[in-house]
């Protein structure tokens, strides 16, 4: 995997395996990636989705690493994900 969300990929693949949760904000996930969310991320839900095939990269990331997307907040900007 490379790329813009690779970063993510390895902070998810890399929680301890004991971690069945975590939230994050849009900002953590910024800081993660060290790059900008696109503006779809922060208005339109559903940027979120879990999709393990297709285009979205920013989906494989969290996919790929055994994580989905249980919950986001786009008012507050927090997405909580799931261990798979």
């Amino acid at each position: 995997m490379a790329g813009k969300y690779t970063p993510l990929y390895n902070f998810l693949k890399n929680l301890d395996s004991t971690r069945r949760e975590i939230t994050l904000s849009f900002g953590k996930i910024e800081e993660i990636i060290n790059d900008g969310l696109p503006y779809s991320a922060r208005n339109h839900r559903p940027w979120w989705a879990n999709e393990q095939e297709g285009n979205h990269v920013h989906a494989h990331a969290w996919m790929n690493a055994g994580w989905k997307v249980d919950s986001v907040d786009m008012f507050r900007e927090m997405v909580r994900m799931v261990r798979q």
